[in-house]
């Protein structure tokens, strides 16, 4: 059987469009212009027999997905979910939110690193999630995870940062910890790659993409200012975590001459030019062989 992934959603933080935003990109989609596809916050299933399945993070978008995903959706008596188990890369909020629907009494198997799964058992309001049924594991990176799913799951360290809700009064970005990660998920004789937030393109992220079947990787914006001159943030991508698509400093440009089978941009920001069919950048990403992830975009290896 083949290895199966389904995009939840393509969506950064907040969704597209952002519930109260009103940049250009957005202004598009509340206007229902067809060039646009609206998306919810980024998240993906994957599984190789099509009835059991794990979630590569979960987004507070959660159960809007799950509603617009057949597969997800329960199929006997009684209770009971297809979803398996949730593997986390980080613990921002729009890849955690989504466990706390996963709070009804069912059996549930959560991965992450030990930072991760501090921080959620540091938060009382996770602790809705019964232990009873869900079973929290510790993943070490660089060591490969076994999801009794017919997947095998490797995280390890991108440069990134601590999640906004744990920010202090200085913030490092660029380290390389457990604090992000991205995941190798391996299962039916191939594997693809996850990477939904990396900031900064490094000689070692480069060698853990060369010669991936598939690759789906951070998408955030498409230049490091791009909220700043919307008026939108004070904070460039770096500074959020994120590497921007576009420039000489951009993933477009530092993975030009990497192999890859397949490359499609994910946790795509609502002002990101890339969601425009016919943009000059959207024109950009094609050229270079990238694809732009949507949701329920389903792929198949």
């Amino acid at each position: 059987m083949p290895l199966r992934i389904l995009v939840l959603g393509s969506a950064a933080g907040g969704g597209f469009p952002q519930w109260n935003c009103r940049c250009p990109v957005c202004e598009l989609a509340w206007a229902g212009d067809a060039r646009v596809r609206p998306g919810t916050q980024s998240s993906l299933a994957a599984s190789v027999d099509g009835e059991r399945w794990l979630l590569l993070n979960a987004s507070p978008d959660l159960r809007q997905q799950i509603l617009a995903n057949p597969r997800l959706q329960p199929r006997r008596s009684g209770r009971y979910s297809p979803i398996a188990a949730v593997f986390l890369t980080n613990g921002d909020v729009d890849h955690i939110a989504g466990l706390l629907t996963l709070r009804e009494r069912q059996p549930l198997r959560i991965h992450a690193t030990g930072s991760v799964l501090e921080l959620l058992a540091q938060n009382s309001v996770f602790r809705v999630l019964d232990p009873a049924f869900v079973e929290t594991i510790e993943a070490r990176l660089d060591a490969a995870v076994d999801t009794h799913l017919g997947l095998e799951v490797t995280p390890f360290a991108v440069p990134g940062k601590t999640p906004l809700h744990q920010e202090g009064a200085d913030v490092l970005v660029g380290a390389e910890t457990e604090t992000t990660v991205g995941l190798r998920v391996a299962g039916a004789g191939t594997h693809f790659l996850y990477i939904p937030g990396c900031a900064t393109i490094t000689p070692g992220i480069v060698a853990r993409v060369s010669d991936a079947p598939l690759l789906l990787f951070d998408g955030t914006t498409y230049t490091d200012d791009e909220m700043i001159r919307l008026g939108l943030s004070t904070k460039s991508a770096h500074r959020m975590g994120h590497v921007q698509i576009g420039g000489p400093d951009g993933s477009l440009q530092k993975l030009a001459d990497v192999r890859i089978g397949r490359k499609i941009y994910i946790h795509i920001n609502n002002t990101n030019p890339v969601l425009v069919q016919g943009s000059l950048e959207r024109r950009a990403v094609e050229a270079a062989g990238w694809e732009v992830a949507y949701d329920r975009m389903e792929i198949v290896l």
